[in-house]
């Protein structure tokens, strides 16, 4: 159940039967929980529709709200709020409720469902993963698994870089300097060497650039020497990519790179042109929307045109994201396209998304921006030499820290699960870190406060998770059993105990809280939501002895954990990051 909308219609309701009047009642939860669980904001508005004071208003309603089972307290608090206080029998009930949908633990699916394209991590071909692409492959990964969780049909597309210049340039560098044997045995460190050579003599030496835009013209037109020579590139570099994608498990339906777009953009342009939305100028094809009053206002003013084809006859990013578009609309039926892509990529897609409306069509269509990784210099992550820092480099470094503070920490993991330990935690510290934090913003890469027992990092709440489970060990507990019972028993009593029943009412509060980081596209309200919910376990598990209670309060207790823990988990799981059972 999704507590908050619930209260929305109940409070509705009261505000229907008390002032005879239809008014939607605005719900959220209390700043201070001394005050009560959540407050209704909604007669403020509607006092100055009916012209009477809004106390006047609230207290009526807060009449009919203390008589719903629901609430244990209604009260009208400052200009006209009403504070709630959730009954503890009916939390009780709610959360035994939760304990019988295993499942989803009471989450309900989105209606209606939607079908959604995720577009994300996208690198490009012959080159390695760095450091720049790890949020766009986490950030895209947490969207898809959460999205699919709350119902949706969802699609995980890969749109690598595949098509362009570089591979030009690649095609006649491989021929003056490739080595084969390198290229057989570490192929994109050899692509990437050759790349660097070539791109720096087109730059000093118009012959050999003009022999590259002629090899890349052949491939474009289907030259089979050409198209076998770059087949080889894009598998060598999938190849390496898929290995990172797995130390990340990190998934995709589809790999569609820009290459599977190309026949249809002289298509694009024409279509463009014929229905006045782009023109030409100076030769290149352009779209100004700043000439299209159905533009939106910021674009106008901006007068940036968006080119769609340059003067050269070559075609951009801009043109195949709008036969993307059209592909996704077409064959997949695409209700919903999300592209996570860095926020400085913000004017593309602010132009692409107004070319799409302009174009008719009826998508929603988001751009989840985000911001800069950043060392401890505040500046872009960097290695010490000044290099780009790799993203097999970092992983790599992410498990030997998990690694020693294990041995630091003295946890219990046995030798044989001690690697598998290292890379569950190392990498779920990497991408808590970053999912925890609000997406737009630039964050600092810190080694420690990440990989960190302590605070809010992820082997925090993996080492709360291992706690939880450790209590299910030691009093031998078959927790399958328990959750069949608590299921079958049908309700029980929780105790009206502070630490219990903040506990069970955050653990209420999941569904709420993953439909609403769902639509906003924002993971970190689900760190927030793990962080707390961490804490209150700790809290409640020092003030209410678990194993040592006994009848009915044992039985309750254990059920609350055995919610927490699988919550916690389910919660992690969505983030992409997975448990260790024993530490």
């Amino acid at each position: 159940m999704r507590i908050e909308r619930e209260i929305e219609i109940r409070a509705s309701s009261a505000i229907a039967e008390a002032l005879g009047v239809e008014s939607a009642a605005m719900i959220r939860p209390t700043q201070n929980e001394a005050h009560g669980d959540y407050q209704v904001n909604g007669l403020l508005p509607l006092a100055k529709r009916l012209g009477k004071p809004p106390r006047e208003l609230a207290q009526p309603v807060a009449e009919v709200l203390k008589k719903d089972a629901m609430f244990s307290a209604a009260e009208v608090a400052g200009p006209g709020f009403i504070n709630l206080r959730l009954h503890p029998r009916w939390v009780s009930e709610q959360t035994c409720a939760m304990i019988a949908d295993r499942a989803r633990l009471g989450v309900p699916r989105a209606e209606p469902s939607q079908r959604v394209v995720v577009d994300y991590s996208s690198p490009n071909v012959a080159k390695q993963m760095h450091v720049g692409h790890l949020r766009s492959t986490i950030l895209g990964d947490a969207l898809c698994r959460m999205l699919r969780f709350v119902g949706h049909e969802v699609v995980a597309d890969n749109h690598l870089g595949d098509w362009g210049t570089q591979f030009g340039l690649l095609i006649v560098g491989m021929r003056r300097w490739g080595d084969e044997a390198a290229l057989q045995a570490s192929p994109i460190d050899e692509l990437e060497r050759v790349y660097r050579l070539a791109s720096a003599e087109a730059k000093q030496n118009e012959t050999f650039a003009e022999e590259a835009r002629h090899e890349l013209a052949k491939l474009q037109e289907g030259d089979a020497n050409n198209r076998a020579i770059w087949q080889r590139f894009v598998a060598a570099t999938r190849e390496s990519l898929e290995g990172v994608y797995r130390r990340l498990d990190v998934h995709f339906d589809v790999w569609m790179g820009e290459s599977a777009y190309h026949d249809m953009l002289p298509g694009v342009v024409q279509e463009l042109l014929e229905r006045g939305l782009a023109r030409l100028d100076e030769g290149a094809v352009c779209v100004f929307f700043s000439e299209q009053d159905a533009a939106p206002a910021e674009l106008k003013r901006l007068e940036t045109p968006f080119i769609i084809r340059k003067k050269d006859g070559a075609y951009l990013y801009s043109t195949s994201d709008i036969a993307t578009l059209f592909y996704r609309r077409d064959t997949w039926n695409t209700q919903r396209a999300i592209y996570v892509v860095d926020v400085r990529q913000s004017l593309h897609f602010q132009q692409l998304f107004a070319l799409a409306e302009l174009l008719g069509l009826s998508m929603r269509l988001e751009h989840v921006g985000f911001g800069t990784i950043l060392g401890g210099d505040g500046k872009p992550l960097k290695t010490r030499d000044g290099g780009t820092v790799t993203l097999s480099s970092l992983l790599d470094e992410a498990e030997e820290r998990a690694r020693a503070r294990i041995g630091e920490q003295g946890l219990e993991i046995a030798p044989e699960a001690l690697d598998e330990a290292a890379r569950i935690i190392g990498i779920g510290a990497v991408k808590y870190a970053d999912l925890r934090q609000n997406r737009l913003s630039d964050y600092r890469f810190d080694w420690d406060k990440m990989i960190s027992f302590q605070g809010n990092a992820g082997p925090y709440l993996q080492y709360a998770y291992a706690r939880l489970s450790s209590i299910f060990r030691k009093g031998e507990i078959d927790v399958e059993a328990l959750w069949t019972g608590a299921s079958q028993q049908g309700s029980f009593e929780l105790e009206d105990h502070a630490e219990t029943q903040a506990l069970a009412k955050h653990l209420l509060r999941f569904a709420d809280l993953l439909h609403q980081a769902t639509e906003s596209l924002q993971p970190h309200l689900v760190c927030d939501h793990l962080y707390q919910l961490a804490r209150l376990f700790s809290a409640f598990y020092e003030a209410c002895p678990i194993l040592k209670a006994e009848g009915g309060l044992r039985h309750s207790r254990l059920s609350l954990a055995a919610l927490a823990g699988a919550q916690l988990r389910l919660g992690l799981s969505l983030l992409g990051i997975g448990v260790v059972e024993r530490m």
